[in-house]
């Protein structure tokens, strides 16, 4: 069996049916990544696969510590635990204070 480099992975090309703008966390199969820059509805572009990024949620009801997991709802919500259809993307990679509107995440 041979294998060809073709890329490093950090990045994968993806083609949206809708337009999808920067930052949206997209799911693909069961992982998860971050467009880089807007892309246009059915034309390629590029999702970070691995990275830490801030990534907006809703305010916090609980502390999150360093290490906790962080899930994509099937609805496309940021969640904390695991639910039918969620995929885990990232761990918690710094501390965020209930109440915050933010979570630092290293994706992949």
């Amino acid at each position: 069996m041979s294998a060809k480099f073709v890329q490093n992975g950090d990045t994968i090309d993806y083609t949206p049916v809708a337009a999808t703008p920067a930052g949206t966390l997209v799911k693909i199969g069961d992982k998860v990544g971050v467009t880089k820059l807007d892309i246009p509805a059915g034309a390629l572009g590029a999702v970070a696969m691995t990275g830490v990024y801030d990534i907006d949620v809703s305010a916090l009801a609980a502390a999150k510590a360093v290490g906790d997991d962080v899930y994509l709802t099937s609805d496309g919500a940021v969640a904390f635990a695991t639910a039918t259809g969620s995929v885990k993307f990232g761990v918690i990679v710094a501390p965020a204070a209930s109440g915050a509107t933010s979570v630092r995440v290293r994706i992949g």
